[in-house]
């Protein structure tokens, strides 16, 4: 039990709002439209939250091996770092969350479509398998996609298309490309936290040839891209709000804005280990960002 505090360290809990976002802005989104099962949102929300814990272990895996985890990092000291937890105890770790993601996504399949072999079905196990691999090749193993720069992309991807997108169809069984508008905003919010993450390290990232977007761009060019993406998020949740005709409620994702204003006004005047403390501030923004946005959906379908 001792160690059990160090197991929570390392699934990192305040990344765990991000895994969620997509998961709900996506089941709100269906909902709002006459579709809902609450077995498969749960269900959901198992997986997504297993998989962010499988792509935080595989992270700290990866960048041990590399030899980035050092004392000159500037993020939360990890467990194997401190020496609480060795190597060996994150991989069984990795392990147990890995087969928790593949239960829980065989589950979400079957309450979705009763079935394991439909074509739907098949598509969304395949989909869940590359998931997993993209969790933990992350930073774990030789050719990881962090270490060249596509991190944005995958996050983007997972955190925003694939979960919005897929827990929309999951519940819907239909593909509305509409909501590819919240999907991408929820992707650009995720791969915000990243980046700023990789704004934090960049210097660390830079010895250990660790070529993330950030170290590539550099801090004032990635500071910009900070702005543009954020901004981007907005513009794209308002585009839906506007194409769907929503009313009022359909823009309660807004109440979230002063976060994001807050956040930015922080971030465009520091750099180094001061960033760090903003990173539960996005996670909190975006968690926001979903949870309003979806509300004021549903809000916006009973009062119409």
């Amino acid at each position: 039990m001792k160690k059990l505090q160090y197991y929570v360290q390392s699934a990192r809990l305040r990344t765990l709002p991000l895994s969620v976002a997509g998961i709900i802005m996506g089941a709100m989104i269906a909902a709002s439209d006459s579709h809902w099962s609450t077995a498969t949102f749960v269900w959901g929300l198992l997986t997504a939250l297993s998989l962010q814990i499988i792509s935080n272990v595989a992270n700290e895996l990866g960048d041990l091996q590399k030899g980035t985890d050092n004392e000159n990092r500037l993020g939360p000291i990890r467990s194997v770092q401190s020496g609480k937890l060795t190597p060996q105890n994150l991989k069984g770790m990795l392990a147990v969350f890995v087969a928790i993601a593949m239960f829980s996504g065989l589950m979400l399949v079957v309450v979705s479509f009763h079935s394991l072999t439909s074509f739907y079905s098949l598509l969304m196990l395949f989909t869940g398998a590359l998931a997993i691999v993209a969790a933990v090749k992350y930073t774990f193993g030789v050719k990881a996609y962090g270490y060249v720069g596509l991190g944005d992309v995958f996050v983007f991807i997972f955190f925003g298309l694939v979960s919005v997108l897929g827990m929309y169809f999951l519940l819907a069984g239909t593909f509305s490309p509409e909501v590819l508008l919240p999907a991408s905003s929820i992707g650009f919010l995720s791969t915000a936290m990243l980046n700023q993450n990789n704004m934090r390290d960049i210097d660390n990232d830079k010895n250990f040839q660790k070529k993330t977007l950030a170290v590539r761009m550099g801090l004032n060019a990635a500071k910009t891209y900070h702005l543009i993406i954020i901004v981007l998020a907005f513009i794209l949740m308002t585009s839906y709000c506007f194409i769907e005709k929503k009313g009022i409620f359909g823009y309660l994702y807004l109440i979230s804005l002063p976060v994001f204003v807050h956040h930015l006004n922080y971030v465009l005047k520091n750099d180094g280990k001061s960033l760090d403390k903003h990173m539960k501030v996005i996670a909190a923004g975006t968690m926001l960002f979903a949870v309003s946005g979806g509300v004021g959906m549903i809000l916006e379908q009973l009062m119409g």
